[in-house]
């Protein structure tokens, strides 16, 4: 079975992200959304509220699954049996980040592949950064993450006032 592994911070899951995974289940066997629980950057969901948003956003998606790491993302990818780490790109700008983490986690495990997808062109201007300030400037990002993300982000920046 080849199991591949997409990682990130998915705050929150996004239509785009969801579109990586779909596309990487017609390479891997399984995907393993894996939701890094420490990642260096200001989160507006916990650890379990991104898992439980994935796991609900996942759900008719065969063959893909969402856990939680906190190792480094090499170790997380040994430990599920993973040969690959799925990344997606939207744009160019996006490049040199991927590119440098690519190489960094083929020093440490040159037996996991790195496998870059590119973003479908209708996903291409999505990201978690952009669906969190429309909701918080009381948008619903309807067009761009799943009705569950939406009701959480509506929910959080309620609570927030």
């Amino acid at each position: 079975m080849r199991i591949a592994i997409y990682p990130g911070s998915f705050d929150p899951v996004t239509y785009a992200h969801l579109d990586i995974a779909r596309r990487a289940t017609r390479i891997f066997d399984r995907v393993i959304m894996a939701v890094f629980d420490r990642p260096q950057k200001k989160l507006l969901f916990s650890t379990a509220e991104r898992l439980h948003l994935l796991r609900v956003a996942t759900a008719d998606l065969e063959r893909v699954e969402a856990m939680s790491y906190e190792t480094l993302t090499v170790d997380f990818a040994r430990m599920v049996g993973a040969c690959a780490i799925v990344r997606g790109l939207r744009a160019a700008s996006d490049f040199e980040a991927e590119f440098q983490m690519a190489q960094v986690n083929q020093t440490i495990d040159p037996g996991i592949e790195v496998v870059v997808l590119m973003a479908g062109r209708q996903f291409a201007h999505i990201s978690s950064t952009a669906v969190r300030e429309m909701a918080s400037l009381g948008r619903d990002p309807v067009e761009f993450a799943p009705p569950v993300v939406v009701a959480a982000l509506r929910d959080k920046f309620a609570q927030r006032g």
